[in-house]
């Protein structure tokens, strides 16, 4: 029983969103860090860029305060990297050196907020809450995309046929003239597509379709 409930306390901490700061200078990561915690969000603070990316990925909403320029690797160079590596964290950075060629290329590279130092602490949290809501969606979106790619996987190859047919707006007849099948089995291939798709119309197969990139061949 107590190991139910450390496991399902476990899981209920995992889900919750988490702010890695990842700053050089110890007095910022202190101080960042208890600004975030008074506003009631988990923090874990990170002194370079290395030191982030060693540490395990977390499964649950997060994002990054990231500094700019740090020694080794730089702020930029960081999130290039999480971009290469398809890791999507939602990056707001701060700088006491900023210019306008690293905030065009942090906010080109998909970064939330670029915050000048010293900056205003609302002003932070609520750019830390719009990345953490970005991560939310990024999460959800990933989960739907994998539940639909779990549908189609489960269509034979015929059925599959008929799905690509069926989202480019054909009916039965026109489907079966360009598969070579009798209308009556396009009727029900296109039936079990819609079974195995859960897809209550036409409308929500098209759309699921887009999710997971099935369009006209």
């Amino acid at each position: 029983m107590a190991r139910t409930v450390f496991a399902s306390a476990r899981a209920m901490r995992d889900s919750e969103p988490l702010v890695c700061i990842v700053d050089d200078d110890p007095g910022i990561r202190r101080a960042l860090s208890r600004l975030i915690r008074v506003a009631g969000l988990r923090v874990e603070c990170f002194p370079s860029a290395q030191a982030f990316r060693e540490n395990p990925d977390e499964d649950c909403p997060r994002c990054l305060v990231l500094d700019v320029r740090m020694p080794g690797q730089s702020g930029l160079d960081l999130q290039a990297e999480l971009g290469r590596i398809g890791l999507d964290i939602p990056i707001v950075f701060i700088t006491g050196h900023g210019d306008v060629p690293s905030s065009v290329r942090a906010m080109r590279g998909g970064a939330v907020d670029f915050l000048e130092k010293p900056f205003d602490h609302r002003e932070l949290l609520a750019s830390i809450h719009r990345a953490l809501e970005l991560s939310r969606q990024s999460r959800a979106g990933a989960r739907e995309r994998a539940e639909i790619e779990r549908r189609v996987a489960s269509l034979t190859s015929r059925e599959r046929q008929v799905m690509e047919t069926v989202v480019t707006g054909l009916m039965n007849k026109q489907i079966a003239d360009r598969l070579g099948a009798a209308e009556k089995t396009i009727k029900v291939h296109r039936g079990r597509v819609m079974q195995k798709m859960q897809a209550g119309s036409v409308a929500d197969l098209v759309r699921m379709a887009e999710k997971v990139g099935i369009g006209p061949q």
